[in-house]
């Protein structure tokens, strides 16, 4: 299959694609990175065999990167719990007693030589999500990296840091 016919199978079933993806998703925006995702594969599907069915070999990948994502998005909805006013007041309560600050600034110490343990990029992928407070697309821009390759990094350092310290998290 040639680009030519990529393209014309992009213009056959792009739309039809997309709003498929949607309803999967559930999500324009993580339509559109599937629906990329999704073109992609497809391509690189093409340089190692010939398919006889290209729209129906498209719906399934399809398929199989929006089962992956919303995968994806569960493991992050429970290793990437909100934390509440009352949570952070907690944590920086000013007028704790004494033997809980030593506490605190013990736990603090623990959680930052988890994080220094950390690889470089995936030190610098977790610091710009969690600790700047990035969406992961500007920390993919930033990095220059997939937005797939931040999620793995950010699940790789949450799991570290959980290991390391696991009574913080």
């Amino acid at each position: 299959m040639q680009a030519v016919t990529i393209d014309a199978l992009h213009r056959g079933d792009g739309a039809r694609l997309r709003r498929f993806l949607t309803r999967r998703l559930g999500n324009p925006a993580d339509a559109a990175d599937a629906h990329q995702e999704t073109y992609l594969l497809m391509l690189a599907a093409l340089t190692r065999t010939n398919i006889e069915q290209p729209s129906a070999f498209l719906f399934q990948i399809a398929s199989n990167v929006a089962r992956r994502m919303r995968n994806r998005q569960r493991l992050e909805g429970r290793i990437f719990q909100p934390v509440s006013e009352e949570d952070w007041t907690g944590l920086a309560d000013a007028h704790a007693l004494p033997e809980q600050q030593a506490m605190a600034r013990q736990d603090l110490r623990r959680l930052a030589a988890a994080i220094d343990e950390l690889p470089p990029r995936c030190r610098e992928a977790f610091l710009l999500a969690r600790i700047e407070g990035l969406p992961n697309g500007e920390v993919a821009a930033r990095l220059g990296v997939s937005r797939n390759m931040v999620e793995k990094h950010l699940i790789k350092a949450l799991l570290h840091c959980r290991r390391r310290c696991g009574d913080l998290f």
